[in-house]
């Protein structure tokens, strides 16, 4: 994997990808703490979004990107049995550059090849306080925890529909949560 430029923490796209481990992949940590990276890629697709903010002032203006969040099949089907993501979860957040012009397309966006960051959000009720944690991919085939202290853990608590996930952005996992009773509007 290319070397990633860092993503300041919590960057306004922060949109969190998931797996589990209580089925085909493994939460795997260096001796250090940081996340061994999954293969994420070949998961289930939940949701894209291009240009999202969660503040009025992006960090990132005049930059247009997306962000695709992908989910281990052994979590999706957890989740859609409770409506809740089982503990081992991996969100995987992939931001990817958005172009508007090229080979035939003449309006709107389209994914480049640029792979701008790549975010976790962990769930793993053992080690983290409040039972999540969130990386940042370095390029080198590991993800450094982001501190406590940074925007997205009280963001996520604040406004996640579903176990401090922004459940509320996969229209596929929604209803699921929604019939548990485990939604919550925001």
């Amino acid at each position: 994997m290319p070397a990633l430029p860092r993503l300041k923490y919590c960057a306004p796209l922060l949109f969190l990808l998931t797996a589990a481990t209580n089925g085909s992949v493994n939460v795997r940590y260096t001796d250090s703490g940081a996340l061994v990276v999954p293969a994420y890629r070949e998961w289930v697709f939940m949701s894209s979004g291009i240009d999202m903010s969660y503040t009025e002032k992006p960090t990132m203006e005049g930059m247009s990107m997306f962000d695709n969040v992908f989910v281990d099949p052994a979590s999706w089907a957890s989740f859609k049995d409770t409506g809740h993501w089982p503990d081992k979860t991996i969100f995987a957040l992939e931001n990817r550059g958005a172009q508007t012009k090229g080979s035939i397309n003449k309006l709107g966006h389209f994914q480049t090849e640029e792979l701008m960051g790549v975010e976790f959000h962990v769930r793993d009720e053992s080690r983290f306080k409040g039972g999540w944690g969130f990386f940042a991919a370095s390029g080198d085939g590991t993800a450094a925890l982001i501190p406590a202290s940074a925007p997205c853990y009280a963001c996520h608590q604040a406004h996640g529909a579903v176990d401090t996930t922004f459940t509320q952005f996969y229209p596929l996992a929604k209803p699921f949560a929604e019939k548990a009773g485990n939604f919550r509007k925001d």
